[in-house]
């Protein structure tokens, strides 16, 4: 008879902490924070989630491209060249972010670096480029992000569902040392989602505004009076090499105590050559 009730009770508490396993396991999937417990003094330890895998799942999104560019072109006015981009600016809704103006031997040049929205950059450099014969320097990239936007956004979103599982866990939890330990880790994957944001953003921003180069310059009569370079090159190297001889003159000058010193002993020594020699 006392076999009759022991059993029922032993297989209820059997099945009861069966339960309890299968809900604690269904809790640890269900947050996918690697939370363990620990049978000797029942408590939660909390380690860092590694099964997060961004490339768990494809990301559709459209292709990412960074343009870049850099010109160089003469001009006869730098004002109308000037006047001209700006109303380019205007029409595409660009901006200057800097302007640059400077003069070096033979010409006075200006420096403009523009960022332009992605889609209207081709139009764009059209404009600015009526009326050039000829570029001196002319060079357009183009950058496929798409893979790095794509994965990216993938490790951010991660991060995110992370941080809203530690969230659930945090409203679980209901000791102290608990608290604590989920609280900081979650200050962690908030400033890894941070760092991630701020990456993203300037990816997305590199690719929403194409960056433009422009130089153009005015060729100006230099010291001789003359506009070409080639003259300038020789002008030059005629002052380059009177330097260099009154450079060489003034050290001889600096050092003729020790020049007169080794031409009386050269005169000593040779005068004692010739005495031998006669003898």
């Amino acid at each position: 008879m006392k076999y009759k009730i022991i059993l029922p009770l032993l297989l209820m508490a059997l099945f009861s902490n069966c339960k309890k396993a299968e809900n604690n396991l269904s809790v640890n999937e269900d947050t996918n924070a690697l939370s363990v417990l620990d049978k000797k003094n029942e408590k939660v330890k909390f380690v860092k989630n590694d099964t997060a895998n961004p490339d768990s799942e494809t990301l559709e999104t459209e292709q990412k491209i960074i343009k870049e560019g850099n010109i160089r072109f003469e001009t006869n006015d730098l004002e109308a060249t000037y006047t001209q981009i700006q109303k380019a600016v205007k029409n595409q809704n660009a901006s200057i972010q800097n302007d640059t103006e400077g003069k070096d031997y033979n010409s006075i040049f200006r420096k403009l670096i523009i960022r332009i929205p992605n889609q209207k950059f081709d139009v764009f450099l059209t404009e600015v480029s009526k009326g050039i014969t000829y570029f001196d320097n002319k060079e357009i990239t183009s950058q496929d992000v798409t893979a790095e936007f794509i994965d990216m956004s993938a490790r951010l979103k991660a991060k995110k569902v992370l941080e809203n599982r530690y969230l659930d866990l945090l409203k679980k939890a209901n000791k102290v040392s608990e608290i604590l330990e989920i609280e900081a880790q979650l200050s962690t994957i908030r400033e890894e989602i941070e760092s991630k944001q701020g990456q993203l953003n300037y990816l997305q921003n590199r690719v929403s505004f194409s960056t433009l180069t422009i130089e153009f310059y005015k060729p100006v009569a230099g010291e001789s009076g003359v506009t070409s370079s080639y003259g300038m090159k020789i002008w030059t190297a005629i002052k380059s090499g009177f330097n260099s001889i009154s450079s060489v003159f003034i050290v001889l000058i600096s050092i003729w105590p020790f020049l007169i010193i080794l031409t009386v002993l050269v005169y000593f020594i040779k005068n004692r050559r010739n005495t031998k020699n006669k003898k």
